[in-house]
């Protein structure tokens, strides 16, 4: 049997890097060998960017492990919530190798966020309590985006509603406001639940002044979430057009060290099932 830390993939290198270094931790944590692995993308990055070692993809995984008679898998998924890549790709690309390999068996873990399970807002809290110094919030409160991609599923947007709610609950009373977001969204009226989009929401009154903490749902550092990604330029498009604001955005949740434990007990509930 194999076990497999499954991101959705990305160009960006530092994404598979930090793939490989949860992955690592999980491993210590848990006494199991895990292997980082994406659904797409990661391969087509060049091996000499990622330390002279290619990455693979859960179907390259797959076939190979499954040629050499593994056919048993455990997939934790590094996703916050219910993604259609979980949902609906990973289910479809498991039809698609039983067609080759028959004996194939591939058992999902939940994603890292679950009603109940309240670690992954303390997380969240953290990474915005780290920016709030005295320098940024000038002594004053502060209003916190809390931003993710935006999803055409429902139910990916409803966990980061839900987690802004809890979020606003923990932090208390040094922050005026949480506001969930999302970094962009698809057009027409049935994707509306995305809104208000990041951009929008630092153009509105109260949002386009003083502190505003952009608290950002991503695992991995990827082109949406890294230094000179996405909200980073739409952050720097923001202050320009009010020299008033001041925004501080937090790091990417994959390093949070506590994260691991989160990753194993979901490993741990699929795992004593079997």
């Amino acid at each position: 049997m194999k076990i497999l830390l499954v991101d959705n993939g990305s160009l960006e290198p530092a994404a598979t890097l930090l793939l490989r270094e949860v992955a690592a931790a999980l491993a210590a944590r848990t006494g199991r060998e895990i292997l980082p692995v994406s659904l797409l993308h990661s391969d087509r990055v060049p091996a000499e960017r990622l330390g002279g070692v290619p990455a693979e993809t859960v179907e390259t995984v797959w076939r190979r492990e499954a040629a050499r008679g593994v056919t048993d898998f455990v997939t934790v998924p590094f996703f916050i919530g219910p993604s259609r890549a979980l949902t609906d790709y990973l289910p479809d690309l498991a039809v698609k190798v039983r067609g080759d390999f028959p004996g194939l068996r591939v058992d999902v873990a939940g994603p890292l966020y679950e009603s109940g399970d309240d670690r992954l807002v303390r997380i969240l809290a953290e990474r915005v309590q780290a920016v709030l110094t005295p320098e940024f919030t000038g002594g004053g409160r502060v209003r916190v985006a809390l931003v993710d991609h935006g999803s055409p599923v429902p139910a990916v947007t409803a966990v980061r509603d839900a987690l802004a709610v809890k979020l606003a609950g923990t932090l208390g009373e040094g922050v005026t406001a949480v506001a969930p977001c999302s970094m962009e969204r698809r057009p027409g009226s049935e994707y509306d639940f995305n809104e208000p989009l990041l951009a929008g929401l630092l153009a509105r009154e109260r949002w386009n002044e003083g502190a505003v903490v952009v608290a950002q749902l991503f695992l991995t550092p990827g082109r949406h979430a890294g230094p000179e990604g996405d909200i980073a330029q739409i952050c720097a498009r923001a202050q320009a057009a009010a020299p008033g604001l001041r925004i501080a955005r937090t790091e990417v949740l994959g390093t949070h060290p506590r994260l691991i434990d989160v990753l194993a007990d979901r490993l741990a509930a699929v795992w004593w099932e079997k």
